[in-house]
């Protein structure tokens, strides 16, 4: 089955940091950009970072900018979001999804995105 499974998250401190992985499974990330979305009860799904198949051109939402760093490794199979200086607002489920090629590069529209992670909850709160 092809899939993207999620580590990480949980409760932090507000300032404190936080990695989120997401692991390609039955498939390559090599040919695939990764972006992270997120989405807080009661909002829609908000794509925070994005990232090319090459890892190397990044981009992020003016919310994380400075914060968030988004990579990815090839060789493990496996694209991570590090959040630093975590705020409150920053609570929320996050989703990370697939973009073959990157035909869909930096695009916040949900539809555009092959597969996704099942979610992983982060609290921020002292």
């Amino acid at each position: 089955q092809l899939q993207l499974v999620q580590s990480g998250g949980g409760l932090v401190q507000p300032g404190g940091s936080l990695r989120l992985s997401c692991a390609g499974s039955g498939f390559s990330l090599a040919n695939y950009g990764i972006a992270w979305f997120r989405q807080a009860p009661g909002k829609e799904r908000e794509g925070i970072s994005f990232i090319k198949s090459d890892g190397i051109r990044t981009k992020y939402a003016d919310s994380v900018k400075g914060r968030f760093t988004i990579s990815k490794d090839d060789a493990k199979n496996t694209a991570y979001l590090q959040m630093n200086s975590v705020k409150p607002e920053d609570t929320a489920v996050y989703y990370c999804a697939s973009d073959l090629f990157d035909r869909s590069w930096g695009t916040t529209d949900t539809s555009q995105y092959l597969y996704w992670g099942q979610g992983t909850q982060v609290a921020v709160s002292s």
